[in-house]
């Protein structure tokens, strides 16, 4: 471990941090545990670059580690002599998110690269739109997702609209911690900053741009006509960036029942409303649900504060319940319709394909075959989506179709290159409408799905391990599953072991090794029998580690006790 106390007392000796920085410092200054947890390492990029508490110290989110990973993305950038192309950047409703992206813009500028700064909050999709739209080297988005109200993030995009991955990532990574003086940081203020042609703000161009890609991706929009003023939506923001383009695209495709929960229409970092801002977690819902209820609404939906997840409920119409969905949910159900609807018109290419992570639902191999579409399977993380399109485009082969992961998020069209909640909306309200003059709501359809294509359930079961010791605790974890080779794991059958951090995948019924195909990455996965499968990885962006599982049931009950007792097993095994 590094000498943090010197570090913190550099922090308060050096002129070059502000007084207010100083200040918060000075208030810990009996508390060695805390100053260990801000100083004795520095913030990381994971699967969505920076990610971390707003505050003072190297392991913080704070002016100073935004200018020190910009000026590292700065100087890769001059290496490549691509600073004519510029760089994005967008920002959330986050605490601090306009002011670090503008440190962030003032930081581009004074290293000769231009910067484009939207001129309030927007989404993440749009930001990857943007970024190809305006043909910059890279993008930069100021956000920490669903993540509590204390944290911030900075996530990178590299110029294909993805964020960005091998060899950019290891390379701007190993620019930022060459940088071991901050107050070398470039940094140059805004008004000349502007005044030489480096400080350009964006306007509602981009948004008009972007929400016509979006519209573009509706299959039918004769169905919409028809049965839109029998749909009722009711829509929350959760207090981010989706407020204005959700409701906008709703409203250009002519829903005229839409309500928007108005307790959580505004902008609000400290996310009042709820105590996590995530459409995975049903409190999220609570005033939507209400909304819901009065209104009578089919449909419910939220997304997270960046706009790139979405989170659904739907009306059982034999109960007239509202029913959740998770992300493998509504993800399979709009591959379903997008795919069925394709494959009708004629519309599927003979090298046309869908892609998930490999921790999502295995229903989605089963859509895929039903409509002889490909399926291809990526690492956690939507980049790696964004990856493979880019990689199809580069050889001229395949046509995109549809991609997924399990943390609700998906995207429609190759406008962008990150999971877009936004184009979310608009497909699955037309799939209410398809449905709908069938007699059925979306509920309705997911019950069908399951009694076609097989009972699949997945379930997640995540380890909170905060600070240094959890992340100690995390490592010692992951090392144990990779160091394990059970036979069994509750009652099924261990088939293949899959460990991507070497690359390899283990037969056991022969002990022969074969690569993986994929990029190195700290996950270990067990291809079990009867459709089944575990995988353990750190979090990427958050002090987590996270556990999934996979089975195929007799019924929906079945499933969920199958999933049940794989988990207690995996607990048992390897965590309590």
């Amino acid at each position: 471990m590094r000498d943090y106390k010197s570090i913190y007392e550099s922090w308060l000796s050096d002129p070059y941090f502000d007084e207010k920085t100083k200040a918060e410092l000075r208030a810990i200054n009996d508390d060695d545990k805390e100053i260990m947890e801000r100083f004795a390492v520095d913030l990381e990029f994971g699967t969505a670059g920076l990610r971390g508490i707003i505050g003072a110290g190297t392991n913080r989110m704070n002016k100073y580690v935004i200018r020190r990973a910009t000026q590292g993305l700065c100087d890769y950038i001059n290496s490549l002599k691509m600073a004519n192309k510029g760089v994005v950047i967008a920002y959330d409703s986050r605490h601090m998110s306009p002011e670090f992206s503008d440190e962030t813009a003032r930081t581009l500028a004074a290293n000769g690269i231009k910067a484009y700064r939207f001129e309030s909050l927007r989404p993440t999709p749009e930001l990857s739109f943007a970024v190809r739209k305006l043909g910059c080297i890279a993008g930069i988005n100021i956000t920490a997702s669903h993540n509590p109200s204390e944290y911030n993030g900075y996530k990178v995009y590299w110029e294909d609209g993805a964020q960005f991955t091998s060899p950019h990532d290891k390379a701007v990574t190993e620019a930022v911690l060459s940088i071991s003086d901050l107050s070398s940081c470039k940094t140059m203020d805004k008004k000349a900053a502007e005044a030489a042609g480096l400080y350009i703000t964006i306007d509602s161009e981009i948004d008009d741009a972007y929400i016509e890609c979006v519209k573009s991706t509706i299959i039918d929009k004769a169905v919409i006509k028809k049965m839109q003023d029998g749909i009722g939506i009711v829509y929350t923001p959760l207090h981010g960036t989706g407020h204005k383009p959700v409701m906008r695209i709703l409203k250009e495709l002519g829903f005229t029942h839409v309500y928007e929960v108005p307790e959580q229409a505004e902008p609000d970092g400290a996310f009042h409303t709820v105590n996590y801002p995530n459409p995975e977690s049903k409190a999220a819902f609570e005033l939507a649900l209400k909304l819901a209820e009065e209104k009578g609404a089919e449909l419910v939906l939220a997304t997270d504060p960046d706009a790139d997840r979405l989170g659904v409920y739907a009306k059982d119409s034999k109960t007239g319940k509202y029913m959740p969905f998770t992300g493998n949910m509504s993800g399979t159900l709009i591959c379903e319709y997008l795919l069925s609807q394709k494959k009708k018109r004629g519309e599927l290419r003979d090298d046309s394909y869908v892609v998930e992570s490999i921790v999502s639902t295995d229903m989605m191999k089963a859509v895929a075959k039903e409509y002889d579409c490909e399926l291809k399977e990526v690492l956690t993380g939507f980049k790696w989506i964004g990856r493979e399109i880019l990689e199809s485009e580069k050889a001229g082969h395949g046509h995109f179709e549809f991609g997924m992961e399990e943390s609700y998020g998906c995207l429609t069209g190759t406008y962008a290159r990150d999971k877009d909640a936004v184009a979310a909306v608009a497909m699955l309200c037309e799939a209410a409408c398809y449905y709908k003059q069938q007699g059925k709501t979306l509920w309705d359809v997911m019950q069908e799905m399951y009694e076609h294509y097989g009972y699949y359930a997945e379930s997640i079961d995540t380890v909170e391990l905060k600070g240094l010791e959890g992340t100690a605790k995390i490592k010692a974890i992951m090392e144990a599953f990779r160091n394990s080779k059970p036979e069994m794991l509750s009652d099924f059958k261990v088939l293949k072991i899959r460990d991507y951090e070497n690359g390899t995948i283990t037969v056991l019924s022969d002990g022969s090794v074969i690569p993986t195909g994929l990029p190195k990455s700290n996950v270990m996965y067990f291809e079990l029998d009867k459709n089944s499968w575990v995988c353990a990885r750190p979090s990427g962006t958050e002090p987590k580690l996270k556990i999934y599982a996979g089975v195929k049931g007799d019924s929906e009950e079945h499933s969920a006790e199958l999933a049940k007792k794989l988990h207690e097993d995996i607990r048992n095994r390897f965590i309590d």
